[in-house]
Protein backbone atom coordinates (compact mmCIF):
# COMPACT_ATOMS: atom_id res chain seq x y z
CA UNK A 1 0.00 0.00 0.00
CA UNK A 2 1.29 3.37 -0.76
CA UNK A 3 -0.82 6.55 0.52
CA UNK A 4 -3.73 6.95 2.65
CA UNK A 5 -6.22 4.20 1.35
CA UNK A 6 -9.63 3.53 3.10
CA UNK A 7 -9.69 -0.19 1.87
CA UNK A 8 -5.89 -0.60 2.46
CA UNK A 9 -6.25 0.61 6.16
CA UNK A 10 -8.86 -1.37 6.83
CA UNK A 11 -7.28 -4.91 5.29
CA UNK A 12 -4.54 -4.19 8.08
CA UNK A 13 -7.23 -4.67 11.06
CA UNK A 14 -8.25 -8.03 11.84
CA UNK A 15 -11.18 -7.06 14.16
CA UNK A 16 -12.79 -4.64 11.03
CA UNK A 17 -13.85 -7.95 9.23
CA UNK A 18 -15.47 -9.57 12.04
CA UNK A 19 -19.25 -9.99 11.64
CA UNK A 20 -21.79 -11.58 14.47
CA UNK A 21 -24.97 -13.30 12.74
CA UNK A 22 -24.11 -12.15 9.11
CA UNK A 23 -23.91 -8.49 10.58
CA UNK A 24 -20.73 -6.43 10.22
CA UNK A 25 -19.18 -4.68 12.92
CA UNK A 26 -19.36 -0.47 13.02
CA UNK A 27 -16.89 0.33 15.86
CA UNK A 28 -18.12 4.20 16.97
CA UNK A 29 -16.88 3.48 20.39
CA UNK A 30 -13.20 4.68 19.45
CA UNK A 31 -13.03 7.43 22.23
CA UNK A 32 -12.80 4.74 24.73
CA UNK A 33 -10.50 2.31 22.81
CA UNK A 34 -9.42 1.89 19.28
CA UNK A 35 -9.15 -1.59 17.26
CA UNK A 36 -5.37 -2.67 16.47
CA UNK A 37 -3.76 -3.37 13.37
CA UNK A 38 -1.74 -6.91 12.75
CA UNK A 39 1.87 -4.96 12.43
CA UNK A 40 0.70 -4.59 16.25
CA UNK A 41 -0.07 -7.71 17.09
CA UNK A 42 2.66 -9.16 15.24
CA UNK A 43 5.22 -6.85 17.07
CA UNK A 44 3.62 -7.99 20.79
CA UNK A 45 3.72 -11.79 19.82
CA UNK A 46 7.50 -11.44 18.57
CA UNK A 47 8.05 -9.79 21.96
CA UNK A 48 6.70 -12.79 23.97
CA UNK A 49 8.35 -15.19 21.88
CA UNK A 50 12.06 -13.68 20.62
CA UNK A 51 12.34 -10.61 23.33
CA UNK A 52 10.82 -12.08 26.80
CA UNK A 53 13.51 -11.16 29.49
CA UNK A 54 14.52 -8.83 31.84
CA UNK A 55 17.27 -6.09 31.50
CA UNK A 56 21.18 -6.14 32.37
CA UNK A 57 21.84 -9.83 31.25
CA UNK A 58 24.65 -10.83 29.16
CA UNK A 59 22.78 -13.62 27.30
CA UNK A 60 21.25 -12.60 23.83
CA UNK A 61 17.28 -12.50 25.11
CA UNK A 62 18.74 -9.91 27.49
CA UNK A 63 19.88 -7.92 24.83
CA UNK A 64 17.32 -7.88 22.69
CA UNK A 65 15.10 -7.04 25.54
CA UNK A 66 16.91 -3.93 26.26
CA UNK A 67 17.18 -3.09 22.19
CA UNK A 68 13.27 -3.16 22.03
CA UNK A 69 12.85 -1.29 25.17
CA UNK A 70 15.20 1.54 23.96
CA UNK A 71 13.40 1.46 20.96
CA UNK A 72 9.96 1.96 22.17
CA UNK A 73 11.43 5.28 23.99
CA UNK A 74 12.95 6.65 21.23
CA UNK A 75 9.46 6.19 19.05
CA UNK A 76 7.20 7.86 21.40
CA UNK A 77 9.87 10.80 21.92
CA UNK A 78 9.61 10.71 18.03
CA UNK A 79 5.55 10.68 18.64
CA UNK A 80 5.62 13.40 20.91
CA UNK A 81 8.69 15.55 19.77
CA UNK A 82 10.23 15.42 22.60
CA UNK A 83 14.34 16.02 23.22
CA UNK A 84 15.26 12.79 24.27
CA UNK A 85 13.74 9.06 24.39
CA UNK A 86 15.10 9.92 28.65
CA UNK A 87 11.54 12.21 28.54
CA UNK A 88 9.22 9.61 27.91
CA UNK A 89 7.90 7.34 30.74
CA UNK A 90 6.08 4.07 30.36
CA UNK A 91 3.36 3.01 32.41
CA UNK A 92 0.04 1.10 32.81
CA UNK A 93 -2.41 3.55 31.77
CA UNK A 94 -3.13 7.54 31.95
CA UNK A 95 -4.73 7.21 34.90
CA UNK A 96 -2.51 5.12 36.98
CA UNK A 97 0.24 7.02 35.77
CA UNK A 98 -1.23 10.82 36.53
CA UNK A 99 -2.09 9.78 40.18
CA UNK A 100 1.45 8.53 40.70
CA UNK A 101 2.62 11.86 39.66
CA UNK A 102 0.49 13.26 40.89
CA UNK A 103 1.66 12.32 44.11
CA UNK A 104 5.55 12.86 42.95
CA UNK A 105 4.66 16.45 42.40
CA UNK A 106 2.65 16.56 45.63
CA UNK A 107 6.23 15.39 47.85
CA UNK A 108 8.67 17.71 45.57
CA UNK A 109 6.99 20.70 45.60
CA UNK A 110 5.29 20.15 48.91
CA UNK A 111 2.35 21.63 48.22
CA UNK A 112 0.36 22.46 51.38
CA UNK A 113 -3.08 24.87 52.56
CA UNK A 114 -2.55 28.39 50.65
CA UNK A 115 -1.22 26.46 47.88
CA UNK A 116 -3.69 26.66 44.50
CA UNK A 117 -4.66 24.02 41.82
CA UNK A 118 -6.12 24.62 38.46
CA UNK A 119 -8.67 22.29 36.80
CA UNK A 120 -10.88 22.31 33.81
CA UNK A 121 -14.65 21.49 33.77
CA UNK A 122 -14.53 19.78 30.58
CA UNK A 123 -11.41 17.31 31.12
CA UNK A 124 -12.19 13.32 31.64
CA UNK A 125 -11.95 12.15 35.63
CA UNK A 126 -8.59 10.98 34.98
CA UNK A 127 -6.90 14.45 34.70
CA UNK A 128 -9.38 16.17 37.95
CA UNK A 129 -9.90 13.27 40.52
CA UNK A 130 -5.80 12.89 41.37
CA UNK A 131 -5.91 16.59 41.34
CA UNK A 132 -8.55 16.77 43.98
CA UNK A 133 -7.48 14.00 45.82
CA UNK A 134 -4.53 15.80 46.23
CA UNK A 135 -5.92 19.09 47.64
CA UNK A 136 -7.90 17.25 50.09
CA UNK A 137 -4.39 15.96 51.84
CA UNK A 138 -2.78 18.59 51.48
CA UNK A 139 -5.45 21.75 51.53
CA UNK A 140 -4.58 22.97 48.84
CA UNK A 141 -7.48 25.32 47.39
CA UNK A 142 -8.98 24.02 43.65
CA UNK A 143 -9.87 26.60 41.34
CA UNK A 144 -11.88 25.88 38.14
CA UNK A 145 -11.83 26.12 34.22
CA UNK A 146 -15.18 27.12 33.18
CA UNK A 147 -16.29 26.67 29.75
CA UNK A 148 -19.00 28.01 27.59
CA UNK A 149 -21.92 25.65 27.46
CA UNK A 150 -23.59 27.28 23.78
CA UNK A 151 -19.93 27.57 22.31
CA UNK A 152 -18.32 24.69 24.04
CA UNK A 153 -14.87 26.53 24.54
CA UNK A 154 -12.78 28.29 26.95
CA UNK A 155 -13.22 32.00 26.99
CA UNK A 156 -9.97 33.66 26.11
CA UNK A 157 -9.43 35.19 29.86
CA UNK A 158 -10.77 31.77 31.62
CA UNK A 159 -7.32 31.10 32.82
CA UNK A 160 -6.17 34.64 33.64
CA UNK A 161 -9.02 34.30 35.64
CA UNK A 162 -8.18 32.02 38.04
CA UNK A 163 -4.10 32.10 37.87
CA UNK A 164 -2.56 33.69 40.46
CA UNK A 165 1.16 33.98 42.09
CA UNK A 166 -0.05 30.54 44.29
CA UNK A 167 -0.63 28.44 41.34
CA UNK A 168 1.84 25.34 41.92
CA UNK A 169 -0.25 23.26 38.81
CA UNK A 170 -2.55 23.95 35.94
CA UNK A 171 -4.23 20.57 34.70
CA UNK A 172 -5.84 20.73 31.10
CA UNK A 173 -6.78 18.91 28.61
CA UNK A 174 -5.71 18.96 25.22
CA UNK A 175 -8.85 17.42 23.98
CA UNK A 176 -12.21 17.10 25.67
CA UNK A 177 -13.58 13.17 25.55
CA UNK A 178 -17.19 14.81 26.02
CA UNK A 179 -17.25 17.90 23.82
CA UNK A 180 -14.63 16.85 20.97
CA UNK A 181 -13.37 20.95 21.18
CA UNK A 182 -9.28 21.18 21.35
CA UNK A 183 -8.19 23.95 23.60
CA UNK A 184 -5.42 26.10 23.40
CA UNK A 185 -2.86 24.18 25.29
CA UNK A 186 0.15 26.04 24.08
CA UNK A 187 -1.36 29.26 25.47
CA UNK A 188 -2.33 27.38 28.87
CA UNK A 189 0.51 26.20 29.60
CA UNK A 190 2.41 29.60 28.41
CA UNK A 191 0.35 31.09 31.46
CA UNK A 192 0.76 28.51 33.85
CA UNK A 193 5.00 28.88 33.29
CA UNK A 194 4.41 32.68 33.80
CA UNK A 195 3.46 32.33 37.43
CA UNK A 196 5.84 29.59 37.78
CA UNK A 197 3.07 26.49 38.22
CA UNK A 198 3.64 23.46 36.60
CA UNK A 199 1.50 22.45 33.74
CA UNK A 200 -0.21 18.64 33.12
CA UNK A 201 -1.42 18.16 29.72
CA UNK A 202 -4.05 15.13 29.04
CA UNK A 203 -3.53 14.28 25.52
CA UNK A 204 -5.89 11.08 25.63
CA UNK A 205 -8.17 11.98 23.53
CA UNK A 206 -6.03 14.16 21.13
CA UNK A 207 -3.49 11.68 20.06
CA UNK A 208 -5.11 9.72 17.71
CA UNK A 209 -6.45 12.45 15.84
CA UNK A 210 -3.95 15.18 15.81
CA UNK A 211 -0.05 15.67 16.03
CA UNK A 212 1.46 17.00 19.27
CA UNK A 213 4.69 18.57 19.66
CA UNK A 214 5.89 18.96 23.48
CA UNK A 215 8.60 21.44 22.32
CA UNK A 216 6.20 23.23 20.41
CA UNK A 217 3.20 23.44 23.37
CA UNK A 218 6.09 24.01 26.64
CA UNK A 219 4.12 21.73 28.75
CA UNK A 220 5.83 20.10 31.99
CA UNK A 221 4.00 16.46 31.31
CA UNK A 222 1.64 15.77 28.59
CA UNK A 223 0.62 11.55 28.77
CA UNK A 224 -1.76 9.99 27.05
CA UNK A 225 -2.83 6.02 26.32
CA UNK A 226 -1.63 3.52 23.21
CA UNK A 227 -4.97 2.06 23.24
CA UNK A 228 -6.79 5.11 21.73
CA UNK A 229 -4.09 5.18 19.19
CA UNK A 230 -3.84 1.74 17.84
CA UNK A 231 -2.03 0.08 20.35
CA UNK A 232 -2.18 -2.14 23.55
CA UNK A 233 -3.35 -1.13 26.82
CA UNK A 234 -0.17 1.19 27.86
CA UNK A 235 0.47 4.83 29.18
CA UNK A 236 3.02 6.88 27.27
CA UNK A 237 3.98 10.33 29.28
CA UNK A 238 6.47 12.91 28.36
CA UNK A 239 8.31 14.69 31.02
CA UNK A 240 10.16 18.02 30.77
CA UNK A 241 13.64 16.65 31.60
CA UNK A 242 14.98 19.36 34.32
CA UNK A 243 11.60 19.00 36.17
CA UNK A 244 11.46 14.86 35.98
CA UNK A 245 15.13 15.08 37.09
CA UNK A 246 14.43 17.21 39.98
CA UNK A 247 11.15 14.48 41.05
CA UNK A 248 10.80 12.63 44.01
CA UNK A 249 9.44 8.83 42.92
CA UNK A 250 8.19 6.40 44.71
CA UNK A 251 10.28 3.35 43.70
CA UNK A 252 11.77 0.08 44.88
CA UNK A 253 15.15 0.45 46.54
CA UNK A 254 17.54 -0.78 44.03
CA UNK A 255 15.74 1.24 41.49
CA UNK A 256 16.04 4.22 43.08
CA UNK A 257 19.11 4.61 41.77
CA UNK A 258 18.40 5.28 38.30
CA UNK A 259 17.32 8.82 36.76
CA UNK A 260 14.52 9.25 34.45
CA UNK A 261 12.81 7.40 32.66
CA UNK A 262 13.54 4.36 35.41
CA UNK A 263 12.85 6.02 38.29
CA UNK A 264 9.25 6.24 37.51
CA UNK A 265 9.01 3.17 35.54
CA UNK A 266 8.04 1.09 38.34
CA UNK A 267 8.54 -2.88 38.30
CA UNK A 268 9.36 -4.78 35.04
CA UNK A 269 7.94 -2.74 32.31
CA UNK A 270 5.88 -5.43 29.96
CA UNK A 271 7.84 -6.57 27.14
CA UNK A 272 4.80 -7.38 24.76
CA UNK A 273 3.05 -3.84 25.67
CA UNK A 274 5.98 -1.84 24.97
CA UNK A 275 6.50 -3.65 21.07
CA UNK A 276 2.54 -2.82 20.45
CA UNK A 277 3.04 0.69 21.73
CA UNK A 278 6.21 0.96 19.19
CA UNK A 279 4.22 -1.10 16.52
CA UNK A 280 1.21 1.42 17.03
CA UNK A 281 3.50 4.50 16.14
CA UNK A 282 4.76 2.78 13.27
CA UNK A 283 2.02 2.20 11.69
CA UNK A 284 1.01 5.90 12.43
CA UNK A 285 4.34 7.12 10.69
CA UNK A 286 3.43 4.37 7.35
CA UNK A 287 -0.41 6.13 6.92
CA UNK A 288 1.45 8.37 4.10
CA UNK A 289 4.34 6.31 2.35
CA UNK A 290 2.98 3.01 2.81
CA UNK A 291 6.19 1.72 4.63
CA UNK A 292 5.36 0.46 8.39
CA UNK A 293 8.23 -0.36 10.69
CA UNK A 294 12.26 1.10 11.29
CA UNK A 295 13.64 3.61 11.23
CA UNK A 296 11.24 5.95 12.13
CA UNK A 297 11.39 9.62 11.81
CA UNK A 298 9.56 12.60 13.28
CA UNK A 299 8.95 13.92 9.41
CA UNK A 300 7.19 10.60 9.01
CA UNK A 301 5.12 10.21 12.48
CA UNK A 302 4.01 13.80 11.09
CA UNK A 303 2.45 12.89 7.25
CA UNK A 304 1.45 9.59 8.45
CA UNK A 305 -1.50 11.91 11.48
CA UNK A 306 -1.92 14.26 8.84
CA UNK A 307 -3.03 11.45 6.00
CA UNK A 308 -5.37 10.22 8.79
CA UNK A 309 -6.39 13.16 9.85
CA UNK A 310 -7.66 14.38 6.14
CA UNK A 311 -9.80 11.11 5.69
CA UNK A 312 -11.41 12.00 9.61
CA UNK A 313 -11.85 15.43 8.83
CA UNK A 314 -14.67 14.62 5.67
CA UNK A 315 -16.07 11.87 8.21
CA UNK A 316 -16.66 14.61 10.99
CA UNK A 317 -18.67 17.12 8.75
CA UNK A 318 -20.67 14.17 6.83
CA UNK A 319 -21.41 13.26 10.79
CA UNK A 320 -22.56 16.54 12.13
CA UNK A 321 -24.25 17.96 8.96
CA UNK A 322 -26.33 14.61 9.08
CA UNK A 323 -27.29 14.64 13.07
CA UNK A 324 -27.75 18.38 12.34
CA UNK A 325 -30.61 17.27 10.05
CA UNK A 326 -32.30 14.80 12.56
CA UNK A 327 -35.04 16.43 14.52
CA UNK A 328 -34.67 16.29 18.59
CA UNK A 329 -30.37 16.00 18.05
CA UNK A 330 -28.48 18.26 19.66
CA UNK A 331 -24.51 17.99 19.04
CA UNK A 332 -22.77 18.92 22.36
CA UNK A 333 -19.81 20.72 21.12
CA UNK A 334 -18.72 22.51 17.61
CA UNK A 335 -20.72 22.52 14.88
CA UNK A 336 -19.99 24.98 12.37
CA UNK A 337 -18.28 23.82 9.50
CA UNK A 338 -15.63 26.60 9.38
CA UNK A 339 -14.26 25.47 13.06
CA UNK A 340 -13.77 21.84 12.48
CA UNK A 341 -10.32 22.12 12.94
CA UNK A 342 -11.13 23.16 16.65
CA UNK A 343 -12.35 19.44 17.88
CA UNK A 344 -11.80 16.11 17.22
CA UNK A 345 -14.36 13.37 16.00
CA UNK A 346 -15.37 13.44 18.93
CA UNK A 347 -18.86 13.65 18.79
CA UNK A 348 -21.43 13.97 21.75
CA UNK A 349 -25.34 13.88 21.24
CA UNK A 350 -28.89 14.20 23.35
CA UNK A 351 -31.88 13.16 21.45
CA UNK A 352 -35.27 14.88 23.31
CA UNK A 353 -36.79 12.19 24.63
CA UNK A 354 -34.28 9.73 24.38
CA UNK A 355 -32.44 8.18 27.31
CA UNK A 356 -28.76 7.75 25.83
CA UNK A 357 -28.17 4.32 27.33
CA UNK A 358 -31.81 2.83 25.44
CA UNK A 359 -30.01 4.25 22.21
CA UNK A 360 -27.03 3.07 22.80
CA UNK A 361 -28.83 -0.41 23.35
CA UNK A 362 -31.08 0.10 20.76
CA UNK A 363 -28.04 0.36 17.92
CA UNK A 364 -25.87 -2.60 19.81
CA UNK A 365 -28.54 -4.71 18.45
CA UNK A 366 -27.63 -3.45 14.75
CA UNK A 367 -23.77 -3.90 15.62
CA UNK A 368 -23.10 -0.30 15.90
CA UNK A 369 -21.39 0.02 19.06
CA UNK A 370 -21.01 3.20 20.42
CA UNK A 371 -21.03 4.25 24.49
CA UNK A 372 -23.41 6.45 26.25
CA UNK A 373 -23.54 8.24 29.59
CA UNK A 374 -20.62 10.35 31.50
CA UNK A 375 -17.95 8.50 29.89
CA UNK A 376 -15.69 9.40 32.72
CA UNK A 377 -16.21 13.37 31.87
CA UNK A 378 -17.90 14.04 34.78
CA UNK A 379 -17.08 17.55 35.15
CA UNK A 380 -18.39 18.75 31.29
CA UNK A 381 -21.81 16.52 32.14
CA UNK A 382 -22.50 17.96 35.34
CA UNK A 383 -21.51 21.19 33.94
CA UNK A 384 -24.13 20.96 31.31
CA UNK A 385 -26.74 19.96 33.40
CA UNK A 386 -26.99 16.72 31.50
CA UNK A 387 -26.05 13.69 34.15
CA UNK A 388 -29.76 13.91 35.33
CA UNK A 389 -31.29 12.80 31.70
CA UNK A 390 -28.98 9.99 31.48
CA UNK A 391 -25.27 11.84 30.06
CA UNK A 392 -24.64 11.80 26.09
CA UNK A 393 -24.59 9.29 23.28
CA UNK A 394 -20.99 9.40 22.11
CA UNK A 395 -19.74 8.58 18.49
CA UNK A 396 -15.96 8.18 18.23
CA UNK A 397 -14.75 8.04 14.74
CA UNK A 398 -11.20 6.84 13.98
CA UNK A 399 -9.56 6.88 10.58
CA UNK A 400 -10.31 3.54 9.28
CA UNK A 401 -14.07 3.99 9.88
CA UNK A 402 -15.91 4.61 6.27
CA UNK A 403 -18.64 7.09 4.87
CA UNK A 404 -20.83 3.99 4.24
CA UNK A 405 -20.55 3.24 8.05
CA UNK A 406 -21.30 7.09 9.17
CA UNK A 407 -24.45 6.71 6.71
CA UNK A 408 -25.52 3.59 8.12
CA UNK A 409 -25.41 5.17 11.39
CA UNK A 410 -27.53 8.10 10.52
CA UNK A 411 -30.37 6.13 9.34
CA UNK A 412 -30.93 4.19 11.89
CA UNK A 413 -30.18 7.06 14.30
CA UNK A 414 -33.33 9.05 12.22
CA UNK A 415 -35.58 6.05 12.93
CA UNK A 416 -35.31 6.04 16.88
CA UNK A 417 -35.36 9.15 16.77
Amino acid sequence: MTGFSIGGIRAQFPALSLTDNGKPRIYLDNPAGTQVSQHVIDRATRAMIEQNANLGGAFVTSQMALALVEEAHAAAAQFYNAPSANDIIYGANMTTMTLAMSRNLQKTLNISEGDEIVLSRMDHDANVAPWLLVAADTGATVKWLEFDTESFEFPGDALDKVLSDKTRIVAVGYASNCTGTINDVKSMCAKARSVGAISYVDAVQFAPHGVIDVQDIGCDFLVSSAYKFFGPHQGIMYGRSDVLESLFSYQVRPALEYGAPGKFETGTAPRETLAASLGAIEYIASLDDGYIGLPLSRNRVVSGMRAAMGHEMSLTRQLIGGLSSIKGVKVRGITSDNAMARRVPTVSITMDGKNPEDVATSLAKDNIFLWSGHNYALEPIHHMDLMKDGGVLRIGLAHYNTADEVDTFLERLEELA
